[in-house]
């Protein structure tokens, strides 16, 4: 059994890896239209061909929450649960919506237009059916699904053997409530992306408890799972076929996270490796959040001016020393603030102390000297 709150820096590794795909898909491999005067897929045709297949870092993403959030969740109950949650999330997050709305007023690009920018600063405006400020907020909408179910968990316990039926309880309730077209279900649950998330918890209970051919049966089921809502998304939704690459960066991804879970990557927690990973984890959610609205003003002005290899590079530069600042002058002052006052406001919900009970006073005649 493994320690219960160690730094994994495999897993910043990868989530930081995994937020490079993303950024890399935006610039270089997507179809639509973008940052570039045409789209990125068509001023990287070469490197489009490969990096068209980057919004599969998303896949990635969820897999590693699953893990992660379960790994967060253990010991907690949903109070301070959903603390962490708005304490981690947040920050970064607003920081993200204003400078959005910040490079839609300075230049009138991207969405960040006024009726749309409070909505968002709620992180609700999924279920309002308002527009994102930025498209790659769709994701949190649907962690925040996650999360919600994950607070049930805690509000019961969460043990071994609670997980278990958690797990199993949200993987075949979504694949019920598809087969129904029970609406309500199928948003609650969001069948098509919660293989990753029970796959991420099973992954945790084998890193956590050990390996037994039950946990090794949820990864198997999530595995094929994803494989057929991925080859989904891969013709009706991206349109751009491919399903055997899908299908083989689909299985990587499980065989990379199952190389966390069963320590194969130990060696990534080195000492000397600790502070660069964590640095690369911490930048990963703000680049995530914020790589898209620097390049819309930045290329507007590089482009075609500099070369486009010039240019992706300004870009990406840029995008990561953004999301530093993000992280050292808005993430980490405001979730120290957030921290403490929010758990201040969980006081009133916990159980007040037993009163003290004075000892029994002995007897005068227990007092008499003998």
């Amino acid at each position: 059994m493994t320690g219960r709150r160690e730094r994994l820096g495999e897993l910043d590794l990868l989530r930081f890896v995994a937020a490079l795909v993303v950024v890399a898909y935006h610039f270089t491999g997507f179809g639509g239209a973008g940052a570039w005067p045409e789209p990125s897929r068509e001023v990287f045709p070469a490197l489009g061909a490969i990096t068209r297949y980057g919004y599969l870092g998303v896949d990635l993403f969820f897999l590693i929450s699953g893990f992660v959030i379960l790994k967060s969740l253990w010991g907690r109950g949903p109070g301070e649960f959903g603390v962490s949650r708005v304490v981690r999330l947040m920050p970064a997050y607003w920081a993200s919506v204003l400078l959005g709305a910040a490079v839609f007023g300075l230049t009138g690009r991207g969405s960040g237009a006024p009726g749309l920018v409070v909505p968002n600063l709620t992180m609700l405006q999924g279920g309002l059916g308002v527009r994102n400020v930025d498209a790659v907020y769709w994701t949190l909408w649907i962690e925040l699904h996650f999360y919600v179910l994950a607070a049930g968990l805690a509000a019961v316990g969460v043990t071994y053997r609670a997980c278990l039926v958690f797990m199993a309880a949200w993987l075949l309730g979504g694949v019920f409530a598809d087969e129904a077209g029970h609406k309500l279900l199928q948003v609650m649950l969001v069948p098509t992306w919660s293989p990753y998330f029970v796959a991420g918890m099973a992954l945790y209970l084998i890193h956590r408890h050990g390996p037994t051919l039950l946990l090794w049966g949820y990864v198997g089921a999530c595995w094929l799972l994803a494989l057929h809502w991925a080859a989904y998304r891969a013709e009706h939704v991206f349109r751009g076929g491919g399903e055997r690459v899908v299908a083989a960066a689909v299985t990587v991804i499980f065989a990379v996270m199952i190389g966390v879970a069963t320590g194969r990557l130990r060696r990534l927690r080195s000492p000397g490796l600790a502070t660069p990973l964590a640095t690369l984890g911490a930048l990963t959610y703000p680049l995530y959040l914020t790589h898209s609205q620097v390049a819309l003003p930045l290329l507007d002005h590089a482009y075609p001016a500099l070369n486009r290899w010039t240019a992706l590079a300004l870009a990406t530069a840029t995008a990561l020393l953004v999301a530093y600042a993000v992280h050292r002058l808005v993430e980490k002052p405001a979730q120290r603030w957030l921290q403490a006052r929010l758990r201040e406001s969980l006081i009133p919900m916990r159980p007040p102390a037993p009163p003290v009970v004075p000892p029994p006073r002995p007897a005068e005649s227990e007092l008499l000297p003998r």
